[in-house]
């Protein structure tokens, strides 16, 4: 029986790779998945010596194999471009001195205008956020811009603490 493989696996094994490089465009690739294909045929030889071509049985494995080793890849090719880190380009001057100016203001108003202004939520949806009137949102907004506004005028009149 072992005999008889090793002359099947030495009759198949260079069509089989041939085939399986000219699909795959990689010699140790195709070399790779064309005996894993021998190895499950070995587990199985008593069966499939008694297949009218197990030539064929072999290389619908090797095919089999190939094609989930290109899944598997594409699968983690497709991860690994969703986890690189994208380049972004840093702020501008004028995002780093309202970034700055925001600082500056008390913490509740800032949270108002920055969910206002740059969340872009409604006077409603901020106010049932922080659990509180639309009237005191409205006045964390007015009070928030008015100490933007003197933060920004501050630093573009050169009166800036740092």
């Amino acid at each position: 029986m072992q005999r008889d493989f090793d002359e099947f696996y030495a009759a198949a094994f260079p069509m089989l790779r041939s085939q399986l490089f000219a699909y795959l465009g990689d010699r140790a690739e195709a070399q790779d998945v064309v005996q894993e294909a021998f190895c499950r045929a070995f587990g199985k030889w008593k069966t499939i010596s008694t297949y009218e071509d197990p030539t064929a049985w072999v290389r619908r494995v090797a095919w089999n194999v190939a094609t989930s080793r290109f899944r598997r890849r594409r699968t983690a090719l497709n991860f690994l471009r969703n986890q690189r880190e994208e380049h972004a380009e840093g702020p501008s001057p004028d995002r780093i001195a309202l970034v700055a100016a925001l600082a500056k203001i008390p913490a509740q108003l800032r949270k108002a205008v920055v969910l206002h202004y740059i969340g872009e939520l409604s006077v409603a949806e901020i106010a049932a956020q922080e659990d509180v009137a639309e009237g005191t949102v409205k006045s964390w907004l007015s009070r928030g811009r008015a100490a933007l506004g003197e933060q920004l005028a501050e630093r573009k009149g050169g009166r800036s603490n740092g």
